[in-house]
């Protein structure tokens, strides 16, 4: 509700605005490289990942965000840097924002487990379709009369411990350097971003059967102005051949959420379902769905021992 108020807020004051929060992935647990760029080539597997969320169903000029990304381990440096690419494609009424960048993370053992260090250098593109703004007066200057676009330089930053196969945890900002959009030719019209701040962690509970397994994960979200937070559990059973899992997620005064999802031969479906409780009703939730797929990458590993992503934490 807050991205969509946010939508209204924007046409009243378009000649100077903030930018919508990014996308809160219901899936958070399954996108860590997109929030924290630390992550990149952690597991020693090259990972694409997709996302796409259509959040609010049911209303007009809802948001829907499609993200896709790419990263690896870079073994001709050493085994300890991880390199990515990534995309993401926001869309609000008739605001539109593009995400393009590259990211690269450096590994370093540290007291059994491993210290991430990443850096995310990245374009934004910002673009307004002023031509279907239903103005009262259509030559107010204060409304762009035909889309207009504009990009800018952006930059994220990360760190992450994560402890073998136990837990992780992690810190990342992303916007570091609050850069400002301006739109058009005359570039009267500009789109501000703030800083959003990420903590992420994660601790897996294991049962006596090792084939089932208890994800707990837990992000919170803040621009220092609001905040969101995330507790979810996921109940999974990891076979040989196939993996299944499912789950539930909950956000204090925002919403509640269920998620399904399976692994085969390296390809990772997922779906999720979020109802807001904030009185917008059960049918207009969020739908996500994410799909991925990983292979081992590491050249130097001797033999082939059985290897869990720590995507899944």
């Amino acid at each position: 509700m807050k991205r969509l108020l946010w939508f209204g807020l924007a046409l009243l004051t378009a000649s100077g605005v903030k930018a919508q929060s990014d996308v809160a992935f219901t899936n958070y647990w399954a996108l860590q490289s997109y929030y924290n760029p630390a992550t990149s080539g952690l597991d020693g597997k090259l990972s694409v990942q997709g996302a796409c969320s259509m959040q609010m169903v049911g209303f007009e000029n809802a948001p829907t965000t499609i993200y896709v990304g790419v990263d690896m381990p870079v073994f001709f440096l050493g085994p300890r840097h991880g390199i990515g690419v990534g995309m993401v494609n926001d869309k609000i009424g008739l605001f539109s924002n593009k995400r393009f960048y590259l990211q690269y993370a450096y590994h370093q053992p540290l007291w059994g487990g491993r210290l991430s260090i990443g850096l995310r250098p990245g374009m934004l593109n910002e673009s307004f379709d002023g031509s279907k703004v239903d103005a009262t007066d259509p030559g107010d200057p204060v409304f762009a009369s035909s889309q207009v676009n504009g990009t800018a330089f952006d930059l994220d930053a990360g760190l992450r411990y994560t402890y073998k196969e136990r837990w992780y945890a992690g810190v990342s900002a992303m916007h570091v350097l609050a850069p400002t959009v301006k739109l058009g030719d005359d570039k009267v019209n500009e789109v501000s971003y703030q800083p959003n701040i990420y903590a992420t962690g994660g601790y897996n509970v294991r049962f006596r059967r090792p084939e089932y397994v208890l994800y707990t994960t837990a992000i919170l979200r803040t621009d220092l102005t609001a905040w969101r937070g995330d507790v979810t559990a996921r109940l999974a059973y990891n076979g040989e051949k196939i993996r299944l899992y499912g789950g539930v997620t909950y956000s204090p005064t925002v919403s509640v959420g269920l998620l399904l999802g399976t692994t085969f031969q390296g390809i990772q479906i997922g779906y999720s379902y979020e109802m807001y409780t904030g009185g917008i009703g059960a049918l207009h939730g969020t739908h996500e769905i994410v799909l991925g797929y990983s292979t081992d990458l590491n050249l130097f590993k001797k033999g082939k021992n059985r290897h869990q992503s720590v995507r899944i934490l």
